[in-house]
């Protein structure tokens, strides 16, 4: 039950992020030169012979679907069913760099992979004559791992449901399933995923040990996150900060990232307080020098969340300032696969502190700055960048106007920094779908808004007679049809 985890190296999720910076039109060119590069790099060392040609291929290559020379028709985006829209960032721009083609390279390479797939073979047939089940298995087990390694999701799926059926251990069985929601991840296959998160946790549930448990917590967080539940995602991102293990799914770097901005866009106020506010793991990283000593030598705790004393006004510049931080100095005694390389967090600080503290100007130059290096930069954040931006923007101006009865039009715009027309723009957008229950008024020659607090009592009473009118509706048609029956029988 407390084994170390197995399969949990293959596949490589850092070269999906790779290929995504490729078609990413918000990547700079030195990043995407950096991606092809470590892209050619893993696919020469680790003999990546499926994963080159499903990406390079002149013909079938996923890249050429968006690039140059590709045989789909010019400006027709890929199919959705595809699995490539999981991995590249747009499906009708063009790719400005591309891993070239080498008939050559893909030939070596396959040679290689049948190579070493008659070697497994040899090996399996050994076991079979010679040795026992658990040979026979390890046998198999390598056999997967070599699929997962080259790349070929479907058949390092096939066989590692092929290792699962034959295995009795609970704890191999979820490593396998854990290994097959990476390839889903990789490929970015959110049904696979769905299926098989289901499908740990039922394993899990059945007597799983205390570790695979809370690497489960972080492989259904990433999950939430990519399908835009940030309201679930956030507590099982957050706790999983203080047990992480799982370096195969994400970097700790990453793993703060995703916490951060899963916590600011969906946890009410005083969760927001205690646990990204005050979280020691997460001010051992946002914050500033003092509050960062305390939280890494364990002498700073998370507050009670409560929402009286705020914060000094002055703290969201020093957060601004916050230096990159390489986080390889924070894990536990688990080894770490490689150094993380330092990530710049300031935007991040500055936007849990100027929204916490009410410095709604500073916060929307942060949110700006947190668009730009992380929601356009991650393969995972990319997809929901807009919806974040707008909800983030929507809890700013909630967060205003909930306490106040009336507010100055103009004084609310001079609050953002920005002008009164985009915020008049802005706010009839979230008005007029229900989001924001308040009204403007700029007919009496000074903007202003006012807000219309909901009455919690008449809200309830509306409901119930709401509802009961839909069971009364509901009976009268369940006794029409008694009674078309009962006059059939007659």
């Amino acid at each position: 039950m407390g084994s170390d985890p197995q399969y949990a190296k293959w596949p490589l999720l850092p070269l999906a992020q790779q290929v995504f910076t490729l078609t990413n039109p918000y990547a700079n060119r030195t990043a995407q030169q950096t991606a092809v590069k470590n892209l050619q790099d893993a696919i020469s060392e680790h003999k990546m012979a499926p994963l080159y040609r499903y990406l390079a291929h002149p013909l079938e290559g996923i890249l050429n679907a968006v690039g140059e020379g590709g045989s789909h028709v010019p400006g027709k985006p890929v199919s959705r069913k595809s699995s490539a829209v999981g991995m590249i960032a747009t499906r009708g721009q063009t790719a400005t760099i591309t891993i070239p083609w080498d008939e050559g390279l893909y030939q070596s390479l396959q040679a290689d992979n049948d190579k070493e797939l008659e070697g497994f073979q040899k090996e399996e047939d050994e076991a079979v004559e010679k040795a026992g089940d658990t040979e026979i298995l390890a046998a198999k087990g390598k056999r997967a791992e070599f699929w997962a390694r080259v790349g070929d999701k479907d058949k390092a799926i096939a066989a590692y449901e092929d290792v699962f059926e034959k295995t009795g251990v609970l704890g191999t069985k979820i490593d396998l399933v854990l290994a097959i929601i990476r390839m889903g991840l990789f490929y970015g296959d959110k049904q696979l995923i769905k299926k098989h998160i289901e499908r740990a946790k039922t394993l899990v549930e059945g007597g799983g040990d205390w570790d695979r448990r809370n690497r489960l917590k972080a492989y259904e967080g990433l999950y939430l996150l990519t399908v835009r539940s940030h309201n679930l995602a956030a507590p099982l991102l957050l706790d999983s900060l203080s047990t992480f293990t799982s370096y195969e799914l994400c970097t700790y770097s990453n793993l703060v990232v995703y916490s951060v901005l899963a916590g600011s866009v969906s946890l009410k106020r005083v969760d927001f307080k205690s646990k990204v506010v005050d979280a020691p793991e997460i001010k051992a990283i946002l914050g500033d020098g003092e509050d960062k000593l305390l939280a890494l030598s364990g002498a700073l705790s998370a507050g009670p969340g409560a929402d009286g004393n705020n914060q000094d006004a002055n703290s969201a510049p020093t957060a601004a300032r916050t230096t990159a931080v390489n986080l390889t100095t924070l894990g536990s005694s688990t080894e770490q696969p490689e150094v993380e390389m330092a990530i710049d967090f300031s935007p991040l600080a500055q936007l849990v502190t100027s929204l916490y503290n009410g410095r709604y100007q500073h916060f929307f130059q942060a949110l700006a700055l947190v668009e730009e290096h992380f929601l356009t930069q991650d393969r995972y954040l990319h997809e929901h960048k807009n919806w974040f931006v707008r909800e983030m923007r929507l809890r700013a101006y909630q967060q205003l106007l909930q306490s106040y009865r009336v507010v100055g039009l103009d004084s609310m715009a001079n609050d953002f920094g920005v002008t009164v027309d985009f915020l008049d723009r802005d706010l009839a957008k979230f008005i007029a779908a229900g989001r924001i229950p308040c009204t403007i008024d700029r007919v009496s020659g000074r903007g202003v808004i006012e807000t219309n607090r909901p009455d919690d009592k008449n809200k309830q009473y509306q409901d119930v007679v709401r509802q009961g009118d839909q069971l009364i509706t509901k009976l009268q048609k369940y006794g029409q049809a008694v009674r078309l029956r009962g006059s059939e029988r007659a």
